[in-house]
């Protein structure tokens, strides 16, 4: 037992020490990489906000452009994240209140399939396919709830699949970019999703970040696991 303690105590001390490599000045570098790029790209992608907007006036899609879902950020702290709506008004009410649905969403991965989900509309089968969806989320990283790079946000729901593991998810900013995604996304569940995801916060550095940016973009166009 005593061995046991000593060396769950010895892993906590080692997570913590890779924790720290995440050194200032790393973080301020990564903050202003954030800022730039996300500047850059809500001026570039400002047409794609107006074309979006426009045809949210019309159909089954009209509504607000944005869907605004609580994400858990760094340190645990909720934050409300942007994507272009890709589904109907009141869709987290209809998901919760259809227990059915709940559980295949649940089952899947906190994912339903686009053939299968009642929620999504015509339009939003679109942004969704083509990642569209998630250009908003550069406002989130100009904010500062999240950085180009890092382990996807999740709802509450999910941090339970993380274990006694959680505390070191949370560690870090969350990314609209990430190894999880890089390697895969949907087509990867949990729970190699979460050792993809820590794997991350070991090994996180300005230049992997790129690295891993550049794998995203890759597999954006090929259209990797996006649904």
């Amino acid at each position: 037992m005593q061995n046991q303690i000593e060396e769950t105590e010895s892993t906590e001390i080692m997570e913590n020490s890779q924790i720290k490599k995440q050194s200032l000045t790393y973080l301020f570098f990564k903050r202003l990489t954030d800022i730039i790029l996300s500047l850059l790209a809500l001026i570039c992608f400002s047409p794609v906000f107006l074309g979006v907007w426009i045809a949210n006036r019309f159909g089954d899609n009209k509504g607000p452009l944005f869907f605004k879902q609580t994400r858990i950020g760094k340190n645990g702290k909720p934050f409300k994240m942007y994507k272009f709506r890709s589904m109907i008004v009141n869709a987290d009410e209809l998901l919760h209140s259809n227990i059915e649905l709940y559980e295949k969403y649940v089952e899947n991965n906190y994912k339903l399939e686009p053939d299968e989900d009642p929620r999504i509309t015509k339009l939003g089968r679109w942004l969704r396919r083509t990642s569209i969806d998630e250009i908003p989320q550069f406002i989130n990283i100009l904010k500062g709830d999240m950085s180009i790079v890092g382990p996807r946000p999740v709802v509450k729901e999910e941090l339970k699949e993380y274990g006694d593991r959680v505390d070191k998810f949370l560690s870090v900013k969350p990314g609209a970019m990430g190894l999880w995604q890089a390697s895969g996304r949907s087509n990867i569940g949990y729970p190699e999703r979460c050792d993809l995801e820590l794997s991350y916060v070991d090994h996180a550095s300005y230049w992997y970040d790129v690295k891993i940016m550049f794998k995203n973009i890759i597999s954006i166009f090929k259209n990797t696991g996006a649904y």
